[in-house]
């Protein structure tokens, strides 16, 4: 497993549940695959106490169930709960592009430009990994820029839901999401906040249909 690899030894629990969750999003711990805490803490280079907490985070968020004294597994990818997940994920994400439109610098507008780029590159050499980075990045600008801590909190807890669904769906709706990410970046170079939130309402009604066709 190349995502599971020995970690430092700065913040066990934090690293740990990230390295795990990207296993489980990037598919290289299967849908239904079961997880010892006992040898990933091994493959990790850590004692079992992060990797546990690591999975009680990641049963809270629905990666992860666990029976006590039984097993603890991989949850299946249910296509209600990604679009559920999308529904509340893509509100917040009006919400902050809402509020941070207006507090965006020159800076912020640019480094939106630079993810896209990456993000189309990522696109045409069918690299899902670096798609989903950029797209990632080029989102958090809004999200930084909002400074909403609880929205932020609620978009990184079940954004990994729709990423499991997303990269196994990768290249039916990437191409056009990264003209919709044009669009959204000059609404926002415009400072016209309710177009950017028109663009990020119907970039998150793609990913809704996503789901929808599963």
């Amino acid at each position: 497993m190349e995502a599971i690899r020995p970690v430092r030894r700065t913040l066990l629990r934090d690293r740990a549940y990230e390295v795990i969750r990207d296993a489980i999003v990037g598919g290289e711990l299967e849908p239904g695959a079961v997880v010892r805490d006992g040898e990933l803490a091994e493959r990790l280079g850590l004692s079992r106490a992060p990797v546990r907490q690591a999975f009680s985070r990641l049963v809270d968020e629905g990666l992860l169930e666990s029976k006590p004294q039984s097993y603890t597994r991989v949850t299946p990818l249910v296509t209600a709960d990604v679009r559920d997940a999308a529904a509340v994920v893509g509100a917040l994400h009006e919400l902050v592009t809402r509020t941070g439109v207006p507090r965006l610098t020159t800076e912020g507008v640019r480094a939106m430009r630079v993810a896209n780029e990456r993000f189309a590159t990522a696109v045409g050499a069918g690299d899902v990994d670096g798609a989903l980075r950029a797209d990632d990045a080029l989102h958090d600008v809004l999200v930084k820029a909002a400074g909403n801590g609880a929205a932020a909190a609620t978009i990184a807890r079940y954004t990994p839901l729709i990423r499991r669904l997303e990269r196994r769906r990768f290249g039916e709706s990437s191409c056009r999401s990264a003209g919709l990410h044009e669009r959204l970046i000059d609404a926002c170079a415009a400072g016209d906040a309710e177009e950017a939130v028109r663009v990020t309402a119907e970039i998150w009604r793609t990913l809704a249909d996503l789901a929808d066709d599963d």
